[in-house]
């Protein structure tokens, strides 16, 4: 490596290893956008890019401090933070890498001056070094480029995983990438750059990752699952939020704002080879629903006489588990509807004027998940419905207009020749994506109208997505209902969702069934889109009515003839609180 023109060597900063692995975001002061994170014997180190600044950080004050106080200026901008000790164990000290614009650099933790390593065609975002070996990612491309440390030369490229801007670091055999549009973290083999696993993170916009060294002699050449947890992944982030402002010289003293919100946090995952899907970070969850009897216009009460009120209960899934549910304001009698849990509320009869609040507080555990499924993994699987599935999840039940000239032109349209069930849902998918764009609706409309109009709320989405693909065979089924609102670290507050939120499930032949959100994914006009959410949930969704109504309203066990609904009738009361986070799983 040919090094440039060197200047004046700082003071000599100490480096702060840290005793035990904080699983708490942290925050480190002074910090405005990390887009770099490494680990040194126990010392986290991180680059802010706005200042320039390489930070030591002790991640149990959060305190931080500076260690290239006289070369800013030669890091701001720069992304992709590593280090690399010497090659198998020689002579020499160990050397921090980091990419800015075309280039990648070099310097030794001694003096921090950095020194030219090599440039590429197109603007480079990651480096990671194993040896004698240089990974670089580029978004450009959409590859990632492999060189030789000794010469700069291109050994090979693999093609990066996701579609936004890539960080990267290696340990052991495998080559490990963040995604920051994706909000993912891959597992590649780093000689072949297939990929292995793909892990939700819990926060969005990851912008780094490294694995904790500790300061217990944890080897770096161990693949992950040789350390046993031993050596944490911990993930940086960095992004925008938005804030109430209270400005005291302003006619509106309140105004809104914006901040940077940048921090670390402890990336916690299992991957279930045989189940296969992997599960990350999760939440203990408090939910509240409940309705308030509050009529929206004159109601006929001496017709409402033997009523039912069924309320769905959040579901057991995969990433989802119900440690308790209690009544609030009435007592319920809980039934089983096509395999989901259900709260049934009775009232003999409703007067006028009479108020009541009755619903459910659920306590739930929540992760996210990702379903590892191939296009090839699936070829294999039985082709076969389990019986009752065609009548329930391939039929026109529930006013998606399937017969409408529209609705199956724009069927055939988006798998056209496909076979493959993931290639033909996700074809789908990003058929509707390019002809809709999301827009809350006061009402919900049916596929044909909002394929017309252009325009839908995720439930209208939802409905398209759902003609689409019965009509293409392919069974599927609607689920929601909420979201607890992020982020993760609000815990021991009330949270409260704006709207309620529905996405679906489709059923892989063989396999069993798997999510995919309605619009969240529909970021960019044309696309190309992210998969974060194909095949894959976050913490926050909160799994109720897998395929029946999430309400119903009958009297005498019948469906109210005038066409009464809950709505006419009351309004809901939602509200969250995150308890805590939950610890990792074995």
């Amino acid at each position: 490596m040919v090094a440039s023109a060197t200047t004046a060597s700082p003071r000599q900063s100490p480096l702060h290893p840290t005793q035990a692995v904080i699983r708490r975001p942290i925050s480190p002061i002074g910090a405005y956008d990390l887009q770099g994170i490494a680990f040194w014997q126990g010392a986290a180190l991180v680059l802010d890019s706005l200042r320039g600044q390489v930070l030591a950080v002790d991640l149990e004050t959060e305190a931080a401090e500076v260690l290239n106080p006289f070369h800013l200026d030669k890091f701001v901008g720069g992304r992709g933070l590593a280090i690399s000790p010497p090659i198998d164990g020689g002579p020499g000290e160990p050397t921090l890498w980091f990419c800015r614009d075309r280039s990648v650099y070099y310097c030794r933790l001694s003096d921090m001056a950095p020194r030219h390593f090599t440039k590429l065609p197109h603007e480079v975002d990651s480096v990671a070094v194993w040896q004698t070996t240089v990974y670089v990612s580029c978004a450009r491309t959409n590859k990632i480029h492999v060189l030789g440390r000794e010469t700069g030369q291109e050994i090979t490229t693999f093609y990066a995983p996701g579609i936004g801007t890539e960080n990267l670091t290696v340990r052991g055999e495998h080559l490990w990438v963040c995604d920051r549009l994706e909000q993912t973290v891959y597992c590649l083999d780093r000689a072949t750059g297939r990929l292995e696993f793909s892990v939700m993170t819990p926060y969005e916009s990851p912008t780094g990752l490294a694995f904790w060294d500790g300061d217990n002699g944890v080897d770096p050449n161990e693949n992950w699952e040789q350390s046993n947890g031993a050596a944490p992944l911990y993930v940086c982030y960095s992004a925008e939020e938005a804030y109430i402002r209270d400005d005291p010289n302003a006619e509106d003293p309140l105004q809104l704002a914006f901040r940077d919100r940048t921090f670390l946090h402890a990336l916690d995952f299992k991957w279930d080879r045989d189940r296969q899907y992997a599960l990350s970070n999760g939440y203990l969850i408090e939910m509240f629903y409940v309705e308030e009897i509050s009529p929206l216009e004159a109601v006929d009460f001496s017709q409402l006489k033997n009523m039912e009120w069924r309320i769905a209960i959040p579901a057991d899934t995969d990433r989802q588990k119900v440690r308790q549910v209690v009544p609030v304001g009435l007592p319920f009698e809980e039934i089983e509807d096509e395999g989901q849990r259900v709260a049934v509320f009775k009232f003999d009869s409703l007067e006028p004027g009479e108020g009541r609040l009755f619903g459910w507080k659920a306590i739930v555990e929540v992760r996210g998940i990702r379903y590892q499924l191939t296009p090839r993994s699936v070829e294999g699987l039985s082709p076969r419905l389990p019986e009752g599935y065609q009548e329930k999840y391939l039929t026109d039940n529930d006013d998606l207009a399937m017969t409408t000239p529209t609705v199956i032109e724009a069927a055939a349209q988006s798998v056209g020749t496909e076979t493959n069930i993931l290639r033909r849902v996700l074809s789908l998918r990003n058929y509707a994506y390019d002809r809709l764009s999301y827009r809350l609706t006061p009402k919900i409309d049916t596929p044909d109208v909002v394929l017309q109009r252009g325009v839908g709320s995720c439930g209208e989405y939802v409905g398209v997505l759902l003609a689409l693909a019965r009509l293409n065979g392919i069974a599927c089924r609607t689920i929601g209902r909420y979201k607890c609102p992020p982020p993760g670290d609000r815990t021991g507050v009330n949270l409260f969702p704006d709207y309620n939120h529905v996405w679906l499930e489709f059923y892989v032949p063989g396999y069993g069934w798997v999510p995919m959100e309605s619009n969240p994914d529909d970021i960019q006009e044309g696309g190309p889109y992210p998969t974060r959410y194909f095949m894959g949930l976050p913490w926050g969704h909160m799994e109720i009515a897998k395929g029946i109504r999430f309400q119903r309203l009958t009297i005498d066990g019948k469906l109210p003839e005038d066409g009464l609904s809950v709505g006419d009738l009351a309004m809901n009361h939602v509200r969250f609180k995150i308890l805590e986070e939950l610890p990792p799983l074995a």
